[in-house]
């Protein structure tokens, strides 16, 4: 395994090649995923930001809003955003390499400390493991937590009717990848999976204390929101 310099010039390396090689973001993938860590982080959570992105296809860029709220009130801290330019194409199950480095520049725009960031898509529940909610995690080395509208890999039982409830989304192997959470009675449930420095159980509770009487938790939702008006101004 490389050191974490190593990784940094692997990635400088993968992202200034021309074209970029799959392969190696491939390996990088890998690596990485085994980076991630499954337990709670045992600093307790006073802040959380929602993150999203917007793809300015024509353009080749991409667009991040992200909003720092406290925790649990999900008060409005500061709202920040970026726009990039595309360095890595889009390519099915490897999305981090092209939006985790315009989140995490993003990120660190912020000038608040923020304890945990909510990724709109996935985290373990990812084909290989390695969604982006790791991606940025494990990069940013803090607790994240991926909250999707939509189930992108695993099975799944639909969870009950009222809200709070919730089962179980496994791989083709059969090991827990995420949940199905059902944030609001009878609507469509959402799909929780851990990013890093979190559980599955923490990561489903946070969802549930953050989703005010919504089907999409607050931090996710508005970022969201965000991002659409800036993709106007940028994209038109």
């Amino acid at each position: 395994m490389h050191h974490k310099d190593g990784l940094i010039k692997d990635l400088e390396i993968l992202y200034s090649a021309k074209p970029t090689p799959v392969r190696g973001a491939s390996r990088i993938q890998k690596e990485l995923s085994r980076r991630v860590l499954q337990t709670p982080d045992p600093k307790r959570i006073h802040t959380i930001a929602g993150a999203d992105i917007a793809i300015c296809v024509k353009e080749k860029k991409l667009v991040c809003g992200m909003i720092l709220f406290s925790y649990p009130e999900l008060e409005e801290i500061e709202r920040v955003w970026t726009v990039s330019d595309e360095a890595f194409p889009y390519v099915p199950g490897l999305l981090g390499f092209r939006e985790a480095p315009c989140i995490i520049k993003t990120f660190g725009k912020l000038r608040e400390c923020c304890d945990m960031i909510m990724i709109d898509g996935h985290g373990l529940a990812h084909p290989r493991g390695f969604g982006l909610a790791c991606h940025v995690g494990v990069l940013l080395d803090i607790p994240a937590m991926g909250v999707a509208k939509k189930c992108l890999y695993g099975t799944f039982s639909e969870p009950g009717f009222n809200r709070g409830e919730r089962t179980l989304i496994r791989g083709k192997d059969g090991e827990v990848v995420g949940a199905a959470l059902r944030t609001r009675d009878g609507v469509k449930p959402v799909f929780v999976s851990i990013g890093n420095r979190t559980d599955l159980d923490t990561s489903v509770a946070i969802a549930l204390e953050c989703s005010r009487g919504l089907r999409i938790p607050e931090p996710t939702r508005l970022a969201d929101k965000y991002v659409g008006l800036l993709k106007k101004d940028v994209c038109g």
